[in-house]
């Protein structure tokens, strides 16, 4: 009879197995042919917690110890023996490590830089699924035990403690959360840290750096999430945007040998990134989150060769022929010789004058779990008819008292799809109300009131509901382009056969050929996704138009 705790001691021993598998002799002679084997001494550091290193090792003989250090005592998170190696997904970014790395004992190991060990994973199948494997395993344990180089200090009555969990949640960054509402000894918390209240939210980086009220651009430049960019260099492609669309085209182009650099505001996922689950994805019949979907596709980029920076935001678009720039910011321009725009678009907010108000702190963009967490047991309100805000609704009311769904229109038939309008019908915990609008958002340090009205009847209706879901519409992320590229009426880029001639000639293109399938009014610069007129606002449809895409850019570099 098996037991259950043998199911658990069996499944803890294959997850191990999965973290920290080991390479056999033919193997790891296969490593040693691309890197370099020599001797270590007992407690040599062969890399640092928060330093920048390019060194990847695999154990010949002896062992290595992986460190952690925390308020200057050390911990030993793992050993390695012969056939094991160090790393996780950091090692594919270049990211600084998380952890030290020293010898244990003298031995041997090989030691490989970061380029050649990506060259190692995208040429040698079987070793490369082992090491990008335990990579995405160790990393997601890391997430999964808070254990990370970050500690965010924060408040749920402050909308930057939310934004900051969410970026660094949705860039798959570990981090410790002390949430000052539970602790018994504010004070005490604040004074350790030389911070006061005003100056919520704060993240320390690496036990050294305090940062009061970071940006997502200082939370990213204190952890080493961005490599250096040569700024001289002229790139094959610039990817702006890293939603489904900007990743599938970074995959595609990456794999395919092409010099990318991918350049996203916030996090990788886009507005996709944020959905509590996909069901009508292709390949995925029990759903997958958007960060999940997100994380993957980053994961196979940085597994490529593509660049990615975060939290650096195009802000504007030099569109000079040859060489086009992209500004983020106050650094030099980045170029290239193509451009695939996937900037997406963002939720369109009603014309409340206290919604600003009252942004992550009652009012929010993406139901994850994250904020799910923020109204168990609580009545919320998702304000949408499309399928994002079918997901968010079915998602909440799995925690939330009751779900109310609030749409203009008469009903959900005409913008969402069948599987999710069962779903609500047949949910007790979820109440639609058609022709409603949300009049008035009312509270002092939180949201704590909603009033809505009902278009039909008149009747307007007072509720103490302290979470609204905002899931309407789209407004395209356009306004950084400066005019460059030909616009339809709602500002969503036109590409192809969208283009009429009149665009054509106002933007004096000057080759012989009509402008490629998703290619806009400048040779060589495309729009894919959400961003672009026509789209079918789906993830598939993005994903698709995104590898499209790269087959254009490669006739366009020919030319």
């Amino acid at each position: 009879m098996v037991t259950t705790a043998t199911r658990f001691a069996t499944a803890a021993r294959s997850n191990a197995e999965r973290m920290f598998p080991a390479l056999n002799s033919a193997q790891i002679a296969r490593v040693a042919a691309r890197g370099r084997l020599r001797a270590v001494q007992s407690g040599e550091v062969l890399f640092e917690a928060g330093v920048a290193t390019t060194g990847f090792f695999v154990v010949v003989s002896g062992r290595i110890e992986v460190v952690r250090v925390s308020g200057g005592t050390e911990e030993v998170v793992v050993t390695y023996g012969r056939g094991q190696f160090t790393g996780e997904i950091n090692m594919l970014s270049g990211r600084p490590p998380l952890v030290r790395a020293r010898a244990g004992t003298a031995g041997e190991v090989v030691e490989m830089d970061r380029a050649h060990m990506l060259a190692l994973v995208q040429t040698d199948a079987e070793i490369g699924e082992i090491l990008m494997r335990a990579f995405i395993v160790r990393r997601v344990e890391l997430i999964a035990q808070g254990l990370g180089d970050a500690i965010v200090i924060g408040s749920s009555h402050c909308a930057g403690t939310l934004r900051t969990k969410e970026f660094l949640t949705r860039n798959a960054h570990p981090y410790t959360y002390v949430d000052l509402d539970h602790e018994v000894d504010v004070q005490a918390v604040l004074d350790q840290f030389h911070v006061t209240a005003a100056d919520v939210p704060i993240v320390v980086c690496r036990g050294e750096i305090v940062l009061r009220n970071p940006s997502n651009r200082q939370i990213a430049d204190c952890l080493g999430l961005n490599e250096a960019v040569d700024s001289s260099q002229v790139h094959d492609l610039i990817v702006v945007g890293a939603g489904p669309a900007g990743l599938a085209a970074s995959v595609y182009a990456a794999s395919e040998g092409l010099d990318v650099l991918v350049v996203e505001a916030i996090s990788p996922g886009g507005q996709a990134g944020s959905s509590s689950k996909i069901e009508n994805y292709l390949g995925f019949p029990t759903g997958i989150s958007g960060q999940a979907l997100a994380g993957r596709a980053f994961t196979q980029a940085q597994k490529f060769g593509a660049h990615v920076l975060i939290a650096r935001g195009a802000t504007r678009f030099s569109c000079a022929p040859k060489a086009y720039a992209i500004e983020i910011g106050d650094d030099a321009p980045l170029r290239a010789r193509a451009v695939v725009i996937a900037t997406g678009a963002e939720y369109r907010k009603p014309l409340l004058e206290s919604i600003p108000r009252f942004e992550g702190i009652g009012v929010y963009y993406g139901a994850t779990f994250m904020e799910a967490q923020l109204c168990v047991a609580e009545e919320v309100i998702v304000i949408g008819g499309g399928n994002s805000a079918g997901q968010a609704a079915v998602f909440l009311a799995q925690t939330a008292k009751r779900v109310h769904i609030l749409i203009r229109s008469g009903g959900l038939a005409q913008s969402m799809s069948r599987y999710l309008i069962r779903r609500i019908e047949e949910h007790p915990g979820i109440a639609l109300h058609t022709h409603t609008e949300i009049e008035a958002l009312e509270g002092d340090a939180h949201l704590e009131r909603v009033r809505w009205r009902n278009s039909d009847t008149g009747q307007v209706e007072s509720h103490d509901i302290r979470h609204v879901f905002i899931m309407t519409g789209a407004t395209p992320a356009t306004q950084w382009l400066g005019g460059c590229l030909a616009l339809d009426a709602k500002g969503f880029i036109k590409t192809g056969p969208e283009l009429s001639q009149q665009d054509l000639t106002d933007a004096k293109w000057p080759l012989p050929r009509a402008p490629f399938l998703l290619e806009t009014t400048l040779p060589g610069v495309f729009a894919v996704g959400d961003v672009r007129a026509g789209n079918l606002k789906r993830v598939a449809a993005a994903v698709g138009e995104g590898s499209i895409a790269i087959s254009f850019v490669h006739r366009v570099l020919d030319e």
